[in-house]
């Protein structure tokens, strides 16, 4: 698989990046070597590996929800940016 410059430029303006022209030739042979080295990998004989989700085997160590106390809403509120008495303000995403 190929990489041209303008395929590094429509991923960065889909990923909102600003690059000059120097960034833009850096990334783009950048992301050459990792598409060919992922091509690579797709040469390895992977019949008899078991596919797996992770490399080592381990299980949740998450503990066990306890109910505690919480953080008082005035300390928590303490330090936000917009508030009002309840609540953090933040600005609305899908409209009013």
């Amino acid at each position: 698989m190929s990489l041209t410059r303008q395929d590094v430029e429509k991923v960065a303006l889909l990923a909102r990046l600003k690059f000059d022209d120097d960034q833009l030739d850096k990334m783009t042979s950048h992301m050459v070597q990792i598409i060919q080295y992922v091509d690579k990998l797709s040469e390895l004989n992977t019949d008899d590996v078991e596919p797996m989700a992770h490399a080592l085997d381990i299980n949740n160590a998450l503990a066990e929800d306890e109910p505690r106390p919480s953080l008082p809403r005035e300390e928590a509120l303490r330090n936000a940016p917009k508030r009002d008495d309840e609540c953090f303000l933040v600005p609305a995403v899908l409209g009013e």
